[in-house]
């Protein structure tokens, strides 16, 4: 099964200035999450981002926040406690009321709502906190969840592999930042594929 672009969604979990310092091969996993962001942009994927505690934590970097189109300040670990879901799966539009006279003829017909995305990429940080425990709720709310793992970290590594373990236990994909921007894009021919290219030289 390979990830498809029209169905997937992007969050960013935690990418915060005062936790890059202790975090394991922090400038690979920021230039992973800013590639992707990147890309998903320029696709018209939707990103989101949350913030831990950012009057202690600080914020998300501005190359990662300008992608976003919200972020969330958040306390709970997962960002799911703090109402993300209501984000990733927005309410169909109410059914409009009155008879076929009563409305205009564009509207006499059911509108289709906002396309579905139940296809969640995640990257962030920790894996072992703030990440594991939202990409297990979003998992228990019938989404799918694919874990870019060279785009996440912790403090230690065996904190992180941990992480990995148990998420892909609970049924998450564990995947590479280059494996999904490859199958969002899927071919040579792509609009997009020269700014793959030149992300992955």
């Amino acid at each position: 099964m390979l990830i498809n672009a029209e169905e997937s969604q992007l969050v960013l979990v935690d990418f915060q200035a005062k936790l890059k310092p202790v975090m394991l091969d922090a400038e690979a996993v920021w230039s992973n999450a800013a590639k992707l962001s990147q890309l998903a942009a320029a696709l018209a994927l939707p990103v989101w981002g949350t913030e831990q505690n950012p009057s202690r934590l600080g914020e998300m970097p501005p190359e990662l926040r300008s992608h976003c189109r919200q972020v969330m300040a958040k306390m709970q670990f997962s960002a799911v406690e703090e109402g993300l879901v209501e984000w990733l799966k927005p309410e169909p539009p109410q059914a409009l009321k009155g008879n076929a006279r009563s409305l205009p003829r564009h509207l006499q017909k059911p509108q289709g709502g906002p396309q579905e995305r139940n296809t969640i990429v995640l990257a962030g940080c920790e894996a072992h906190i703030c990440l594991m425990q939202t990409a297990l709720d979003l998992l228990e709310d019938e989404l799918e969840v694919w874990v870019v793992t060279d785009a996440c970290s912790s403090r230690t590594e065996r904190n992180r592999d941990a992480a990995y373990d148990r998420l892909a236990g609970a049924g998450a994909e564990l995947v590479t930042t280059e494996m999904v921007a490859f199958e969002w894009i899927r071919s040579a021919e792509h609009p997009d594929f020269k700014l793959l290219q030149s992300l992955f030289k």
